[in-house]
């Protein structure tokens, strides 16, 4: 592909939930960037930032209207309901699609390393569609938070969901990208996934992760847990595959275990013993297993049930573009 002009409008695009602690001084931080970048031409005058607010219950719609009526770089979009990180950060990305050339995704804690959004811009002028920011350590996490993090990549690879290691939601993307984006309607959203099946040139950008500069993490353990079982549902039917595999398996040693007994009973008829242990524990152990396989089902066919209902991923309540 031909090197892009450097003259391409660029929408910073925050997701924001109850986010007050912050905002004020993520806006700070990312206008001081964006006009360097615009000063470097590296992007165009009328580049913007883009806060969606994702139906906070704090005054962070208040502080997004406030900045707007300052200082018209900030535009805002206001979800009537909160609707999820990915819903929300879609929502902002499909918005900026219809006025950019390009955007960059990032979360509004401050932790992602702004500094290298001229890296970023650089890869897109050079041809890149994608450019996905990429942590190159993990040290500023915790032993719990970096050992579940490994493990969840890890996990995600092996039922075969491409997704790149220590990739979040911090990237760039083209408009091209963007269309492209536009064209998935699944409501359970993983965009780290759908990221990796749009497919187009793309290239990769390394920083360092900094410790939140105030407020707590709007993704605890539960979240974490919930947004990895989307994104194996999303991608994978292995778990699928596993449970007939286990089935096989499960029939294949309960006729080894019949032929076992039979011929125990009459060829050894003396040294059978009715006991009712292993009775107890194959019940158990079949049980739970029955159970857990319809647990897995279950997550497909409610992924199933949500889609055919095929309900707006969300609803704008305001905008002040």
């Amino acid at each position: 592909m031909r090197e892009r002009s450097a003259m391409s409008v660029l929408y910073i695009v925050v997701p924001c939930y109850n986010e007050e602690a912050v905002i004020l001084e993520t806006a700070k931080r990312l206008l001081a960037k964006l006009t360097q970048m615009i000063d470097a031409g590296k992007c165009r005058s009328d580049s913007r930032i883009l806060f969606v607010d994702d139906g906070s219950r704090d005054k962070t719609w208040t502080l997004i209207s406030g900045l707007h009526r300052e200082n018209g770089v900030f535009s805002g979009i206001k979800l009537a309901k909160n609707r999820g990180h990915q819903n929300a950060l879609l929502c902002g990305l499909l918005c900026a699609e219809k006025h950019c050339d390009c955007a960059i995704s990032i979360d509004a804690d401050l932790q992602d390393d702004i500094d290298v959004m001229d890296k970023f811009l650089d890869e897109f002028h050079g041809g890149s569609d994608l450019v996905l920011g990429v942590r190159s350590s993990r040290k500023t996490d915790t032993v719990f938070k970096r050992a579940t993090a490994q493990g969840f990549y890890k996990f995600m690879n092996l039922l075969g969901v491409e997704v790149i290691y220590n990739h979040a939601d911090y990237r760039l993307m083209s408009r091209r990208a963007l269309k492209a984006l536009g064209q998935y309607k699944e409501v359970n959203l993983f965009l780290r996934g759908i990221i990796s099946d749009i497919g187009f040139k793309r290239s990769v950008v390394t920083f360092e992760r900094r410790e939140r500069f105030a407020g707590t993490s709007k993704y605890p353990f539960k979240k974490m847990i919930s947004f990895a079982l989307d994104g194996i549902t999303s991608f994978s039917v292995k778990p699928i595959k596993f449970i007939s595999s286990l089935g096989i398996a499960i029939s294949i040693l309960s006729v080894a275990g019949l032929l076992y007994a039979l011929v125990s009973k009459l060829f050894f008829p003396e040294s059978t013993v009715s006991g009712w242990t292993a009775i107890v524990a194959s019940i158990w152990l079949i049980g739970g297993i029955q159970l857990f396989s319809l647990g897995i089902i279950g997550q497909y066919v409610g992924k199933i049930y949500s889609e055919t209902k095929a309900r707006p991923k969300y609803i704008v309540e305001e905008m002040l573009i």
